[in-house]
């Protein structure tokens, strides 16, 4: 059983947030407000702020509105979101995770070097901006290898048996 401080404590960084069946809808009209007033307002101030409890408003800014915006479009999707700072150490685990890959394979891309680590004591250790850049290079290569298959598909007559 739980204590009543700890459930009201926020969740740690390292843990995914899903949008409750309950709240799905309301994340998606959220989303779908923060999306229209951004793109309506262009280079201009959104209006949006919060309502403190004594009910003072604070106006949010454009930065913090557009992060609220791919927050919410995650969790509208069904999808859960982990909000890990850039320059987080991560353990190899922690990072594997992140990439969806094995600790030992990931491991394998540190002594290969295709990742950036260093060590603390004898642990390896991770900054999670190098792990996202990783992954945001895998992801890169592989669109560009899928586009150059399906063009060699393409000049070789594709698949006529599907037409």
């Amino acid at each position: 059983m739980t204590s009543p401080t700890a459930d009201a404590l926020p969740p740690r960084a390292s843990e995914p947030v899903a949008a409750s069946d309950v709240s799905l809808e309301q994340v998606r009209k959220l989303a779908q407000l923060i999306t229209r007033e951004l793109s309506e307002k262009g280079g201009g101030h959104p209006l949006f702020s919060l309502l403190g409890p004594n009910h003072e408003s604070v106006p949010l800014p454009t930065d913090v509105l557009t992060l609220m915006q791919q927050l919410l479009a995650i969790l509208a999707s069904g999808d859960a979101v982990t909000v890990v700072p850039v320059h987080k150490e991560l353990t190899t685990q922690q990072a594997a995770n992140l990439l969806n890959v094995s600790r030992q394979y990931l491991v394998q891309l540190l002594d290969e070097g295709r990742i950036p680590f260093h060590r603390t004591g004898t642990h390896r250790r991770v900054y999670s901006k190098d792990v996202l850049e990783y992954r945001s290079r895998q992801k890169s290569d592989r669109r560009a290898r899928l586009d150059a298959m399906m063009r060699e598909s393409q000049d070789a007559g594709g698949y006529p048996e599907l037409e």
